[in-house]
C-alpha cells in the first residue's frame, strides 16, 4: 500500500495526541482517575516538545497514522509508530521500520510486553531485548551485531 510520510504541523496535534494516548492506554491497566490525568498532562507537555520530530503517515490524502523518531548521538529511537486500525497488517509499519533500519546503524525502541504482535515483528526484524521493566521491553537493532552474527 502506498503511503507518504509528511512532517507534522500544529494542525496535527489532536490526531497525534489521540494516537499517543491510544498507544499508552491500550496496554496500561488498573489506572486511577489521577493516573489518567497524569498521563494526559504528560502527553500534552511532551507533544509540544516532540512535535518537530513527528511525521504523519498519509494514504490517499488521509491521515492514517503517525511516527516519532528521535535522533541520539550515534543511534535513533523509534519512539512511536501508530496506524489506524483499518491500516494495520498491510505491511505499512513493516515497510517504515525496514526503511529506518536501512538508514541507521543502531535503532532502539520500547514496547509493551502485552503487544505480542509488535514484539514478534521486531524479533523477525532482528531486534533484541536488552532491558526490561515490569511492563515493557527495551529493544535494540544493531547493524554491527547483524554483520557479526551473519
Amino acid at each position: 500500500m502506498k503511503y507518504d510520510l509528511i512532517k507534522a504541523t500544529n494542525n496535527d496535534i489532536d490526531f497525534i495526541k489521540k494516537a499517543k494516548l491510544y498507544n499508552i492506554l491500550k496496554y496500561a491497566h488498573d489506572l486511577t482517575e489521577k493516573d489518567i490525568l497524569n498521563i494526559n498532562n504528560y502527553v500534552e507537555k511532551t507533544l509540544l516538545v516532540e512535535m518537530a520530530n513527528y511525521k504523519i503517515i498519509v494514504h490517499d490524502n488521509q491521515k492514517i497514522g503517525c511516527l516519532l523518531v528521535t535522533k541520539k548521538e550515534d543511534s535513533i529511537t523509534l519512539d512511536e509508530i501508530y496506524l489506524e486500525e483499518e491500516y494495520r497488517n498491510k505491511k505499512i509499519g513493516t515497510n517504515i521500520i525496514t526503511n529506518i533500519l536501512k538508514s541507521n546503524s543502531s535503532v532502539y525502541l520500547w514496547v509493551y510486553k502485552e503487544n505480542t504482535k509488535a514484539i514478534s515483528l521486531y524479533k523477525k526484524m532482528k531486534f533484541k531485548v536488552i532491558n526490561e521493566t515490569e511492563t515493557r521491553y527495551y529493544m535494540e537493532y544493531s547493524k554491527w551485531n547483524q554483520k557479526r552474527n551473519d
